[in-house]
């Protein structure tokens, strides 16, 4: 596993499929958007989709004119789409499927030996800079409010 992201460092660039095939490059949205990039561990999965729900109910507060967010787990492509299509998500569901895990592990939160990410996420400000970051394990779930603070900080 490599090293996470540091606050204040350049965001690894990255082209990954949505849940529709759509090739999405995070770098696209510089000087245009901030941009969460959440990884998750597995579509369907209790804890990941009681997260994505949440961010689902709330889109407005982390999708919209200034922010955009990327789900990003090593599913397949299909998986997300009818995990997408079962939960009513509006965002990208992005995978990082093959090569496998290649971006989770650029952003230090791949787990080799169980083939999924932890629970990573990445505030990315318009200029593509890292403004927050945090990692926690598979089983751990996440605040989202720390996500609301990190953001409103940019405003």
């Amino acid at each position: 596993m490599r090293t996470v992201p540091e606050v204040g460092t350049e965001a690894p660039d990255f082209t990954l499929p949505d849940q529709n095939n759509r090739q999405v490059t995070l770098s696209a949205f510089r000087g245009v958007r901030n941009v969460l990039v959440v990884f998750y561990p597995c579509a369907f999965s209790g804890i990941c989709t009681g997260e994505l729900c949440a961010v689902r109910d709330d889109i407005g507060t982390f999708q919209n004119d200034g922010t955009q967010i990327l789900g990003v787990s090593a599913d397949h492509v299909f998986a997300l789409k009818a995990w997408s299509l079962d939960e009513g998500y509006s965002f990208p569901l992005l995978s990082d499927y093959w090569p496998h895990g290649e971006v989770a592990d650029r952003y230090g939160v791949f787990d080799r030996d169980r083939g999924m990410a932890l629970r990573g996420t990445f505030l990315v400000d318009k200029r593509g800079t890292t403004r927050f970051t945090e990692v926690h394990a598979p089983a751990e779930p996440r605040d989202q409010d720390r996500w609301r603070e990190a953001l409103a900080a940019l405003e």
